[in-house]
């Protein structure tokens, strides 16, 4: 299994500190989550059959003309693959884009296709030649923040489309940019955009993402999902969280204020960081060291040993937080 952020369990056992006494910035989730309503009790006693009011929310919020709603972004990760080899019956020659979450190269590979790595800057020289079925990205991208431009995006939709192929748009961090997204564009064959309630929401342990893509594709991935994959009270906080334009709207602005805010801190600390209103990254030449010093500070960050390598920072809950930040990153600057 890869290691992901968001392992405090792992941070207290090797450290020997609390849970409780950490400042948890090891993921790129909102710390100001939305504050899920009361459960109707009808909701842990029934088997939960598939929700049309989940499913026009998502479309609406996200402008896609038809979504899937899934158990995380992470269960299509693993699963487009295996649906790919059972709906193609030959391996295919994947191309993911790099970095990028760990996880699609890796779901791509254990399903026996051939998944190779390619930078961001190759990626239009990979498409357009042949040994290219699947293109796999992030954007904005997972760790860097990197984005591609919706137009290139959907030119290299249609030319995979052309001849059969898919590309897949992991846009999991794509709320704060909400002109960005392709997922109206989804109707075409070949176009295939994974969104999360995760990130944005802040409600990771929901367990809720959407797929948008063409219908056939859309009724093939749930027939290989199988039924009552959606949990009763997970449908019923969906649908107010994507319903809530008001919470949305705030939760916008106040998320990109404080993407600066830690933009600008890092700055100050001598740190030039990328990414997006949900986290900063960075390629530090000591990830390490940095990584370590803020660990006995009580701070978790993500460190990368792989790919770009670096240190990614998510943002504080509260001022507190943000002092106890400043002040870590004020004696990084000052060590030696």
């Amino acid at each position: 299994m890869l290691e992901h952020g968001g392992n405090l369990n792992d941070a207290a056992r090797h450290y020997g500190r609390p849970r409780s006494q950490w400042l948890d910035l090891s993921t790129g989730i909102n710390p100001r989550p939305y504050p899920a309503p009361a459960i109707a009790p009808d909701a842990w006693h029934r088997l939960p059959e598939v929700s049309q009011a989940l499913e026009q929310a998502a479309c609406a919020y996200y402008g896609a003309p038809r979504m899937l709603a899934v158990a995380g972004t992470q269960a299509a990760i693993q699963a487009l693959p295996q649906l790919r080899l059972r709906q193609d019956g030959r391996p295919a020659q994947v191309v993911v884009a790099a970095p990028i979450y760990a996880e699609h190269a890796h779901c791509w590979q254990r399903a026996g296709h051939a998944a190779r790595e390619v930078p961001y800057a190759a990626l239009d020289e990979a498409v357009q030649g042949t040994a290219c079925d699947v293109l796999v990205l992030c954007n904005p991208n997972n760790p860097t923040g990197a984005r591609v431009a919706p137009a290139q995006l959907l030119q290299w939709a249609a030319h995979l489309a052309a001849r059969g192929g898919w590309l897949v748009v992991d846009e999991a961090f794509g709320d704060t940019l909400p002109g960005q997204s392709v997922a109206a564009h989804t109707a075409s064959s070949g176009l295939i955009v994974l969104r999360s309630v995760g990130k944005f929401f802040g409600l990771a342990g929901l367990r809720r993402g959407f797929v948008a893509a063409a219908p056939a594709l859309l009724d093939a991935l749930a027939d290989w999902l199988g039924p009552w994959t959606i949990s009763g009270p997970a449908q019923q906080i969906g649908c107010a969280a994507l319903g809530d334009s008001q919470w949305q709207q705030a939760t916008l602005q106040q998320l990109l204020a404080a993407g600066e805010r830690l933009q600008a801190l890092l700055a100050a600390h001598g740190i030039a960081s990328h990414g997006t209103a949900l986290f900063q990254w960075w390629p530090e030449p000591q990830a390490v060291a940095f990584h370590q010093a803020m660990a006995q500070e009580g701070i978790w960050v993500r460190l990368f040993t792989r790919g770009a390598g670096g240190i990614r920072l998510g943002l504080p809950p509260d001022e507190a937080g943000w002092e106890r930040l400043q002040q870590a990153l004020h004696r990084w600057s000052r060590r030696g």
